[in-house]
Formats: structure tokens, C-alpha cells, sequence
């Protein structure tokens, strides 16, 4: 496949909108130098001298992208499951993370987390990494080697954590030292995103810190939002001064400006709330598996999409317990029914197409909207298979699940869906490059 550009043939499938999929049964899919040309159902004459990787039969959809992921929780997922989310972060999440100042146990951890990942439907993902300048550089020169795409923070916390877990290397140094790096050309899929943990864990002088290096930089931002009605109301105390949890971020001057942020969860958002987020063009990153799990509630999702707020899937490993997108788009559809049948009655619950929406072009389309430093490394928006947007695809063998012949694209997508593991990917390009091809060629 030289020059990287090339043909897939298979069943293609893809958002064209949240409520709309498209199919092309026996098609060609276009790779253009790592960018999507098209869906073609017979090859176009100037392109007949290309390569063909023939997965005929078989599903061909983009990669997903996880919006929300605690790289070094990955080593104790699908425990403390039990509990509530402060109460988790201090027996769980806290004294684990403080295990990556050795920076050879972070090796060996970060290793097995990105050979899982490798493997999954996720092509794309936004990364917490700990406080830790050393294992946080680590994580970005092995995810790099990966082949994935990542945007990786180095989290900062000065307060209302462990002192094991304080502030002691700023971020304005994690920077500094990647910058450096970045000079001698070692990224091409990797950048940076400032990573405060979340309001309750941040001084204001933290924040105004972090504020600068957005404004400086063009960097974007992650961090947590109303995801636990105690985590609110800690924040009430905090934050006098602020109308809510969202406007405290605002009021540092943290949302919006020249690159965007996401907010994971907002499973509790007020009216004033919603607006900020979509005045300021956030992204709210949906993460259901893990508001289950620490019982922090059900989110919003319709009323948010409503409002024209930005959105798409994250796993939040380790709140939550599994990696897959293709499991946070059952768990989305899965918990909007509950809501409906709960909470809001006349509210109608997420479809097919939203949930694939979400996990494809919803979070996909962050990567597009990057400015600044970050993007001096070429990455473009993933999740749709659109001309010139990058080439990030995956081809899917259903046959393993007994899928019966005459089965419709779409009726495919949605038993992948919800039966998905590993074991039915057998092919996975990042850009256009291969991580997984069988059978090899």
C-alpha cells in the first residue's frame, strides 16, 4: 500500500448525520495519503492502478473515538464498583495513580493499557495521565509508537487530594519539555491537553496558571463537571463567588477561546449551565458505563443534544469498566431509556444512529477543531468517512456472532454493537496506516 493510499472493499457504513446511516453494500472505500476520498461503487477510472485490500462480506465503519480515559486506572478497572465517586477516588483511583512516580512500574502499566487498546474498536482517544512529568512523557512516547491517536494530560491537583498527589511539576514544565521533543519531530499522533483535574481538586491560582498556558499555547482542555450531586454542591462552597459548577470553569476563563475543552459526565447540569457549554462550544464527553457504576445518576443526554451542545462517548476507565465505545454506545441507548421511563417521560430516549453519531463523528470531530501547537502535527477530524477528513477505519468480521445471510448493513451495525469484543476486528488503520490486518498480506 504505498504512499498510502489505497482501496478497502467491503460493506461500508457510516454517519452522515445523528439521525441518518449510510450504507454501500460491495463497495470501495478510497484512501487518500491518509485521508478519506470517498465511497465509490465501482473504482473511477483514475484510480484503477491503486492497491485493493478486498474485505468483501465484511463491515467497514470508522474508528471510534473515546472522548474520556484514566490511562493509569486501566490496572484496577471492574473494581471498587461498589462505591460512590469520592469515596472511589480516595480508596481507589488516588493511591494507585501515586504508583507512576516509578517510572518503570508506569512503563509496564501503560504498556499493557495500550496493547488492550490496540486491539479494541478505538482508533482515537483523550487521555488522563497522573501528576507525574516523567510517566506522563512516557505515556505520550508509547502511545506515539502505537500508531493510535491520542491527546494526553498531565493532571494537575493542588488541593483536596492526598499530599502524595499535590501539585509539585507544573504543567508550564510538562510543556516545556514536550515542545522540546516535538522539535526533533518524535509526534506525529500524539499532542497535549491541559488536564485539571476537576474544580474541587484545583486552587485558584491553578486554574488562573492553566488559563494563561490555554490562552498561550492554543491548547485544549479536558477536565470533570457535574458528575456527582455531592461533587456539586462541594463545588457550591468553593466557589461562592460562581453561579454554578460550569461558570466556575468559565469565570477562569477555561471554556471556549482559541481551542475548545471537553467536560466529562454533566450528569447534573442547570439551565445556565447548558448555555454556557454551548455558547462556548464544549464538548460534553458521555461516559454511562461509569455513571452506573459510581452512582453519580443518569445524564441528560437528550435535553444536552437539544441544546446543540457538542457530544460524543468516553469509557472512563476505570469509573468504568470496559474500553470499548462500541459498549458505551449500548450502555448510552441502554441508561436514555431508563431516563425516559424514570425522570422525564416525555423525553424520547437515544437511537441506533445517535449512539453510533456519538461514538464516531461526536468525539471524532474534536480532533478538527484543534488550534494552536496542537495541531502543528497535521491530525484532522476522524468518525465519518467524508472527503479529506482522516482515514480511520475499521473492518469488522460479524460472521463471528452466527449473523445470518441477507441481514441488512444497518441490522449488522446494530448486533456489532451490542455483542461487540474483540475477536471480530480484523482490520484497523489509524490515518490510513494498519494496526491490525488479517489476514496479512
Amino acid at each position: 500500500m504505498s504512499d498510502n493510499t489505497f482501496f478497502l472493499k467491503g460493506d461500508v457504513c457510516w454517519s452522515s448525520s445523528s439521525f441518518s446511516i449510510e450504507t454501500a453494500e460491495n463497495s470501495y472505500l478510497l484512501c487518500l495519503k491518509g485521508k478519506t476520498g470517498g465511497v465509490f461503487k465501482e473504482i473511477p477510472e483514475s484510480y484503477t492502478h491503486l492497491p485493493v485490500k478486498n474485505y468483501s462480506g465484511k463491515l467497514i465503519i470508522p474508528g471510534l473515538t473515546d472522548l474520556h480515559i484514566h490511562a493509569p486506572q486501566f490496572a484496577f478497572r471492574a473494581l471498587g464498583m461498589d462505591m460512590e465517586l469520592l469515596e472511589w477516588l480516595n480508596e481507589m483511583a488516588f493511591p494507585e495513580e501515586a504508583k507512576y512516580s516509578d517510572i518503570e512500574y508506569a512503563g509496564e502499566a501503560y504498556g499493557r493499557f495500550i496493547e488492550h487498546i490496540r486491539k479494541g474498536p478505538n482508533t482515537r482517544l483523550c487521555v488522563y495521565a497522573t501528576i507525574h512529568t516523567g510517566g506522563t512523557l512516557l505515556l505520550m512516547d508509547m502511545l506515539e509508537k502505537s500508531g493510535l491517536v491520542s491527546l494526553v494530560g498531565k493532571v494537575n491537583m493542588d488541593r483536596n487530594c492526598p499530599d502524595y498527589l499535590k501539585e509539585s511539576e507544573t504543567a508550564e514544565n510538562w510543556l516545556d519539555l514536550f515542545f522540546k521533543r516535538e522539535k526533533e519531530k518524535r509526534y506525529k499522533n500524539t499532542a497535549p491537553i491541559l488536564t485539571p483535574r476537576f474544580i474541587p481538586a484545583c486552587s485558584d491560582e491553578l486554574l488562573k496558571s492553566l488559563a494563561g498556558l490555554k490562552s498561550k499555547y492554543g491548547l485544549p482542555l479536558q477536565s470533570h463537571l457535574s458528575e456527582n450531586r455531592r461533587e456539586v454542591e462541594w463545588v457550591r462552597e468553593l466557589c461562592p463567588k460562581s453561579e454554578s459548577y460550569a461558570a466556575a470553569y468559565d469565570d477562569f476563563s477555561l471554556l471556549g477561546g482559541d481551542s475548545p475543552a471537553i467536560m466529562a459526565h454533566c450528569v447534573w447540569p442547570e439551565e445556565s449551565e447548558m448555555d454556557i457549554l454551548a455558547d462556548r462550544g464544549v464538548y460534553i464527553a458521555h461516559c454511562p458505563d461509569s455513571n452506573m457504576n459510581l452512582s453519580s445518576g443518569i445524564a441528560p443526554v437528550r435535553r444536552l443534544m437539544d441544546r446543540g451542545i457538542l457530544m460524543g462517548l468516553g469509557s472512563d476507565i476505570a469509573g468504568g469498566a470496559h474500553t470499548s465505545i462500541f459498549r458505551a454506545m449500548t450502555d448510552a441507548i441502554q441508561v436514555s431509556k431508563l431516563h425516559q421511563a424514570l425522570v422525564a417521560h416525555n423525553e424520547k430516549a437515544l437511537t441506533l444512529e445517535e449512539a453510533f453519531y456519538l461514538g464516531t463523528i461526536g468525539g471524532g470531530s474534536f480532533f478538527g477543531r484543534l488550534a494552536g501547537k496542537t495541531s502543528g502535527n497535521g491530525v484532522g477530524p476522524a468518525g465519518s468517512f467524508e472527503p479529506s477528513w482522516d482515514f480511520d477505519a475499521l473492518v469488522i468480521n460479524d460472521d463471528v456472532f452466527g449473523t445470518p445471510p441477507g441481514k441488512k448493513i444497518k441490522d449488522r451495525l446494530e448486533r456489532v454493537i451490542y455483542l461487540s469484543d474483540d475477536r471480530h476486528i480484523i482490520g484497523k488503520y489509524v490515518r490510513g496506516i494498519p494496526l491490525i490486518q488479517l489476514p496479512k498480506e
